[in-house]
């Protein structure tokens, strides 16, 4: 566990009847920020027990690919909405410790896939059962509604969130004179 220097309230005040858009929107502020803290901390141990050097920048990317199958870099650093210099350092080291590896690109031989390697699979395997485990036990006794109503409030705020990100890449992209490129990974 790590210590933190400001106790974790995970309720916000109490609301008051007749709320507005902005005491409602900041309550869930309050509610994504407790939620992105810890899933920071959780991924960060997550990643150390895949690798001990391994940064959560390098799990995030391991569960894409996981996720993904083979898949070409510069649409991993779209996923995530960073630019290809800092996955194609978090992929060289990923190579390094046998988890992933690159190969042609069966569409485009000009390019390269990446994919896990069979250590990388089992290991992402081990950590994400152990991970799925985790919300059975802290959600198992949520009634089966619940549980989707979350997961589909959920999805919703990640498109719109997932909408902005391509927005923010492609206006940053623009404005630094880069175009996108493809064939070139």
């Amino acid at each position: 566990m790590v210590a933190m220097s400001n106790p974790l309230q995970s309720t916000p005040p109490e609301a008051v009847p007749g709320d507005t858009i902005d005491d409602a929107l900041q309550q869930v502020e309050h509610q994504l920020s407790l939620l992105w803290r810890r899933a920071r901390s959780i991924s960060h141990q997550l990643s150390r027990q895949v690798h001990p050097d391994m940064e959560p920048a390098a799990y995030g990317l391991l569960t894409i690919i996981r996720r993904e199958g083979p898949i070409r870099l510069t649409d991993l650093a779209s996923c995530i909405g960073v630019g290809k210099p800092s996955v194609s350092r978090q992929i060289a080291f990923l190579e390094s410790i046998g988890l992933v590896y690159k190969e042609a690109d069966p569409q485009d031989g000009r390019a390269q896939s990446i994919r896990l390697t069979e250590k990388g699979e089992e290991k992402m395997h081990q950590v994400q059962d152990a991970r799925r485990q985790v919300f059975r036990e802290r959600l198992g006794e949520w009634p089966l509604e619940d549980v989707q109503t979350l997961a589909d409030y959920m999805g919703r705020l990640n498109a719109v969130y997932g909408e902005s990100i391509i927005k923010d890449t492609t206006l940053k992209d623009t404005e630094s004179g880069e175009t996108a490129n493809p064939t070139q990974d």
